[in-house]
């Protein structure tokens, strides 16, 4: 993942009026912490950090009156209506640093005829380089019969990143696919039909 390069500036007000100027500035409040330091209170341009922060655990290379800061994304606080970003922490991180992370799991593939798949565990902790952080980790389910699992510890790991979450949880449950209701609805109401139009075609 490569890092995202955006200018912060440093801000001493706080509360709901001051981030509700800044909304109107279109600047986003945000909180830089870690390495036991101080923590630093920015604001960030609000276009270029929205699409910076679509992808899970982003990296942001910050430029703070002219002072480089390497940052993690660990939560973003949006409005539950506007889905407006409102404020973001981020994690102070070094070059080389390993971090503990929540990465998405991707599935590709189709499942063998007749079966289906259910993601158990759409996501997996894992232990990755700051500056080398992945994406997603993904999982084919190509061909994969009923009755196949996949578990944590049967997933490809991108080079360099060390699984946390428990080796033997469930990831991907493979299972014969069953009739939906509106499929078996549909089955009845042609079986019904069926005899009422012999019974037509007699008379």
């Amino acid at each position: 993942m490569s890092e995202q390069k955006l200018v912060a500036e440093l801000r001493t007000e706080f509360g709901k009026g001051y981030a509700r100027r800044a909304r109107m500035a279109k600047l986003i409040p945000a909180v830089i912490y870690g390495h036991g330091a101080e923590p630093i209170h920015v604001t960030l341009p609000a276009k270029a950090t929205t699409l910076a922060v679509r992808t899970a655990n982003a990296l942001l290379s910050l430029d703070i009156n002219g002072e480089g800061h390497l940052a993690l994304v660990k939560d973003v606080q949006r409005d539950p209506v506007k889905q407006i970003i409102e404020h973001i922490d981020l994690l102070t991180v070094r070059q080389g640093e390993k971090v503990t992370v929540d990465v998405p799991v991707h599935v590709e593939g189709e499942t063998a005829p007749g079966t289906v798949h259910n993601l158990e565990l759409t996501v997996v902790s894992l232990e990755a380089e700051a500056t080398h952080l992945p994406e997603s980790v993904v999982v084919s389910i190509e061909g994969r019969g009923a009755g196949e699992h996949i578990h944590a510890s049967d997933l490809v790991l991108p080079k360099g990143s060390a699984l946390l979450t428990d080796a033997e949880a469930l990831v991907v449950n493979i299972s014969e696919a069953t009739a939906t209701e509106e499929e078996t609805e549909a089955a009845a109401e042609a079986a019904g039909e069926a005899p009422a139009a012999e019974a037509a075609a007699a008379e």
